[in-house]
């Protein structure tokens, strides 16, 4: 891995495709408003299986090289980086939106993005050393024959089909991709129905709405026999296994959880391997109970803050508030589970003071296991915007935050993914998928 000797040069896009970089500007990042000049430790090589992309409408914001201003690049759009699971951004791509029909951005995270010396970077840490969703671990090919045995396999069985044709051959899910691979943790897709609004909904938007969800949701109630059906053999036989209820392609799996508990029971007369996981928004603590009480071994709430009042201006619940998330960790806990939050990192909000202190205070209140530090999916400006936010008060920095977080709490593993249950109950730093 290459080490910076100086700031990396700004990128940008002159609309066509093409990426250049401007040798007169510095990159800076992102963080809330603010555009910010990033430590040169900071920068990483952009990670394979990464990705840059244009932005429309907008001009870069760097630092004169000769000056030590700050100015925008006007020779073309700016630049930001997709980077893969398992990496989490430091700060968000610079830039000033002077296109007044500039288009809202796509649910994507927007990194920011460099070069230098004939390489991209990007401010990052790798967070997680599982490495379940490298590219480099896929093979179309043992995917393909995976999508064709398993349809021959469950010829009736509904998730199964939309795994195959949804989830890995149309959208690429990695986590689809996994299981036809037979490996590691397989996605249960549960509910078409959610209880919450979340402004960067990926499986449903409104009609009026200016953006378009990256995915089509679930469009029927699996029964607790094809759960089963699939999910008990991949316990038998693949390596780490999970099976996970709750999935980017559906809405809330809790609203299913007789269904989900039904299934639980069936799948434990089977087979006690491997672990049964949940992804969540965690709104109805009872059912969570319940699931438990079944043989749940382990949830990921996610949020978008450890503060009340942010958290429910993006997710707008429906019948529940965010002591309901909390109350859902506790449960867990109480069952001897592992509890995790999927924690959606945004430069400049994620590193506030304030947040830093509610994000404690969780961590105290639930006896959490693990953080997620997931990148935030959604065009900057427009989130701010719609959760009201035009200042981020005192920053700590994402690593200063991590470094903080982990220092008091040494207990709080961090992450990118739900651990099976062989590293829960092993050593965790050094048992992971490979």
């Amino acid at each position: 891995m290459s080490v910076l000797t100086q700031s990396p040069y700004l990128l940008y896009s002159d609309g066509k495709g093409n990426i250049f970089e401007d040798t007169s500007l510095y990159a800076t990042g992102r963080a809330g408003w603010d555009a910010l000049p990033v430590p040169e430790e900071d920068w990483i090589e952009l990670p394979e299986g990464g990705n840059l992309y244009e932005l429309p409408g907008r001009r870069g914001i760097g630092i004169d090289v000769r000056t030590g201003d700050l100015r925008l690049c006007d020779k073309g759009w700016a630049v930001a980086a997709f980077i893969p699971p398992a990496h989490t951004g430091l700060y968000i791509a610079a830039y000033e939106t002077t296109d007044q029909d500039a288009p809202t951005l796509p649910l994507f995270c927007y990194t920011a993005a460099a070069w230098f010396d004939n390489k991209f970077y990007v401010p990052a840490v790798r967070i997680e050393q599982d490495i379940r969703q490298e590219c480099a671990g896929f093979d179309d090919e043992v995917i393909e024959h995976g999508v064709d045995k398993f349809l021959k396999a469950y010829p009736h069985n509904r998730l199964v089909k939309h795994l195959a044709e949804n989830c890995c051959n149309t959208y690429h899910c990695p986590a689809a991709r996994n299981y036809f691979m037979g490996r590691w943790e397989c996605p249960i897709p549960s509910s078409p129905a959610c209880n919450a609004n979340c402004i960067g909904c990926i499986s449903f938007q409104p009609s009026d709405e200016e953006i378009v969800s990256t995915q089509d949701r679930l469009t029927f109630k699996p029964s607790a026999e094809e759960i089963v059906e699939y999910t008990v053999p991949h316990l038998e036989t693949a390596p780490y296994p999970i099976v996970s209820y709750g999935q980017g392609c559906e809405g809330e799996p809790l609203l299913m959880w007789e269904t989900i508990r039904q299934s639980i029971i069936e799948i434990r007369k089977h087979t006690p391997r491997g672990s049964i996981n949940i992804n969540t928004n965690g709104s109805k603590p009872a059912a969570v109970r319940a699931l438990c009480e079944a043989g749940l071994d382990s949830i990921r709430v996610s949020t978008n803050s450890a503060r009340k009042h942010i958290y429910e201006a993006y997710y707008r619940p429906n019948n529940y508030q965010f002591e309901d998330i909390v109350e859902s960790l506790k449960v867990v806990r109480s069952f001897g589970g592992w509890a995790s939050i999927n924690y959606f990192v945004f430069p400049g909000m994620t590193d506030s003071v304030e947040e830093y202190e509610a994000l404690r205070k969780l961590i105290i209140d639930t006896d959490l296991n693990m953080i997620q530090w997931r990148n935030f999916n959604i065009d900057p400006d427009w989130y701010l915007g719609k959760i009201n936010v035009y200042d981020s008060g005192d920053l700590l920095g994402i690593k200063q935050l991590q470094e903080l977080i982990h220092e008091e709490f040494p207990q709080v593993k961090y992450g990118y993914f739900n651990p099976p249950m062989e590293r829960i109950k092993g050593n965790y730093e050094r048992d992971f998928a490979h």
